[in-house]
């Protein structure tokens, strides 16, 4: 609580400083030329399908210096592979940190591996920030005041909440049955479908049934949670590899209840296409970015990404929403650190990033801006419910509002 009165303190002083006061305020990493920037990425290992994510970024930020930088300013990302282990990220985050001497970390890839470093980070007080996780627990400045995450969807309890509520709109006596990753992320997904059907959980929940990141195969849970006949089948990964062969399997098998994948899985490239897009069409998901478009008529945002993508890293699929979100983060970082102007103290940066107001961004969908305050680290908490119709990701509700 103490670190977080102080981030709010160094806000406040910001805010009514004097012009004598304004001048130049530079923490580690940061010259009159220069902001560096870390990063991990799993770059190898099984979710390296993610690692897109990571490309887009240093591309972004290749265009933000051939026009100039940042207020006069070139970032410098210095992005490791962590291959999506926590010990490697921790590993990486000291080099960062105590190597390269980088002003932050930003944007690292998964729950896991940014839980692996949050407490060293919040202990040297260097900003982790808009890591890469839908996890609930990043939304606690009391206790991890330099910690924020950006994640593509509300996150991950109230992800649950709208998902069950969506079905039980559509079937008031539902029965679910879960597949979910096995560890925190999955966990609280799995606690958030609980405690969005109350009472009802223990009858409403036919089974659960998880799996290791590791494993090779999902395909014996499927099997058995196919066995129990539920009318809907949640599934919950952050591995390409798992969500496509869930869909897949289900399908196979003749199992056709009502789907809802994880929102860090609605990808085409990496999920839909590997599982089939037959097996795929209907399945639904939440998402705050807006879905691809291949020929966009009246969305201009839509159309800069795809020519972005083209001139910039022409051998990536344009439809992969990881390189859609990759693009997303580097546009919020770049608007939170001209919002800082010359007070480019790590203090200063992790306050602006608690008082973002309203901040668009050009992929995400409308209605849905950038929300923050020092007792409140939820940038997103709204989405719409997306469907596969097949081919591509539509939008199928109206905004749907998180708690």
């Amino acid at each position: 609580m103490k670190a977080a009165l102080v981030l709010a303190a160094a806000l406040a002083a910001a805010c009514l400083s004097t012009p004598a006061a304004a001048q130049k305020s530079y923490g580690p990493g940061v010259t009159d030329t220069e902001i560096k920037i870390g990063n991990t990425m799993p770059y190898s290992g099984p979710a390296s399908p993610l690692s897109i994510t990571g490309r887009v970024i240093a591309a972004y930020f290749d265009e933000v210096n051939e026009k100039g930088g940042v207020n006069g300013r070139k970032l410098n990302l210095v992005s490791l592979d962590d291959a999506f282990s926590p010990p490697k990220t921790m590993e990486a985050a000291r080099r960062l940190v105590e190597g390269e001497g980088v002003a932050f970390i930003f944007a690292t890839m998964g729950t896991a591996p940014s839980s692996a470093i949050a407490k060293y980070l919040n202990s040297n007080k260097v900003p982790q920030l808009f890591l890469i996780s839908s996890a609930s627990k990043w939304n606690d400045p009391a206790n991890m005041p330099w910690s924020m995450a950006l994640p593509w969807a509300p996150n991950y309890t109230s992800e649950a909440a709208i998902d069950v509520a969506y079905a039980r709109a559509k079937n008031p006596n539902a029965r679910f049955a879960v597949l979910y990753q096995n560890d925190d992320a999955g966990k609280e997904y799995l606690r958030g479908i609980r405690e969005a059907l109350g009472a009802d959980a223990d009858k409403a929940i036919a089974m659960a049934s998880s799996f290791e990141v590791a494993d090779p195969t999902v395909d014996s849970q499927v099997l058995t949670l196919a066995n129990t006949k539920a009318d809907v089948f949640m599934i919950y990964s952050v591995t390409p590899r798992a969500c496509a062969q869930a869909i897949r399997k289900a399908h196979e098998v003749g199992w056709q209840p009502t789907r809802f994948l994880a929102s860090g899985c609605a990808n085409k490239a990496t999920v839909m296409v590997p599982a089939g897009l037959d097996a795929g069409k209907g399945v639904l998901s939440l998402g705050a970015l807006k879905p691809f478009v291949e020929q966009p008529k009246d969305d201009p945002a839509m159309s800069a990404y795809i020519d972005f993508m083209k001139k910039r890293l022409p051998n990536a699929d344009v439809n992969n929403v990881a390189g859609l979100y990759g693009y997303t983060v580097a546009e919020a970082l770049v608007v939170l650190l001209k919002q800082c102007k010359d007070n480019l103290t790590r203090e200063n940066i992790m306050a602006q990033a608690s008082h973002m107001k309203n901040v668009p961004l050009s992929l995400l969908m409308p209605g849905i801006t950038l929300n923050t305050t020092p007792q409140d680290f939820r940038p997103i908490k709204d989405g719409y419910m997306l469907q596969f119709d097949g081919n591509d990701w539509v939008v199928a509700s109206e905004l749907l509002r998180g708690t």
